[in-house]
């Protein structure tokens, strides 16, 4: 049984084009594999706090004895945001583009399950990631038009992020799935999302 991670970020609620294409990429993955369990991280609904001192616990490295309640309670979401996407065979991110960047609440999970020993760690010859073997596909929206377009690639710090991040992690199978230049007005946006439509059908079909 494969088990799958859906996770949106965008507060935009019904309304969000992120949403709405990791919505299609989950139903279109479930029709042709049936049997994967589905696990859905809103976070939105449940955004883990930013790091502060209480839960850069697990990087510190104190033993529980050391622990504060606050702590103990902020290495526990910790424990499990991480805990969950390790079980994960296959990750779906819905990720827009904010300010030439991801959410916040996305980058606070991604901050929550970067973890030394757990989906990284240190060696003599550099960092090796441990979370290797995952398939990742990320539902980019994005309001202009910047992939294969150098003139704004010095903005893009959203895919490009993610594709880092998740290298790190040691996973390799990463696609992104886009939506772009839908702040262009409702036809272009159809059709932005008709393309995205396509892109799934032939990504899930290979």
């Amino acid at each position: 049984m494969t088990k799958l991670l859906h996770i949106d970020s965008s507060p935009l609620g019904p309304n969000s084009v992120s949403r709405q294409l990791t919505a299609q990429i989950v139903q279109t993955w479930k029709a042709a594999r049936p049997d994967t369990q589905v696990d859905y991280l809103d976070l939105v609904a449940n955004a883990p706090s930013h790091l502060d001192i209480n839960s850069l616990g697990f990087r510190l490295g104190l033993d529980d004895a050391s622990l504060t309640d606050a702590q103990r309670k902020e290495n526990a979401i910790s424990e499990a945001l991480v805990s969950q996407f390790l079980a994960a065979d296959v990750v779906v991110v819905g990720a827009p583009m904010y300010n030439f960047s991801v959410p916040s609440q996305l980058r606070a999970w991604i901050d929550r399950v970067a973890q030394a020993g757990r989906t990284f760690k240190y060696t003599e010859t550099g960092p090796q990631g441990l979370a290797g073997g995952k398939k990742v596909i990320v539902a980019s929206a994005r309001g202009g038009a910047y992939f294969g377009n150098e003139a704004l690639a010095f903005l893009e710090h959203q895919e490009s992020y993610l594709k880092a991040v998740f290298g790190f992690f040691g996973i390799t199978d990463v696609s992104f799935i886009r939506a772009e230049r839908i702040g262009f007005g409702p036809e272009v946006k159809a059709a932005a999302l008709a393309q995205a439509g396509k892109d799934i059908d032939a990504l899930l079909a290979a």
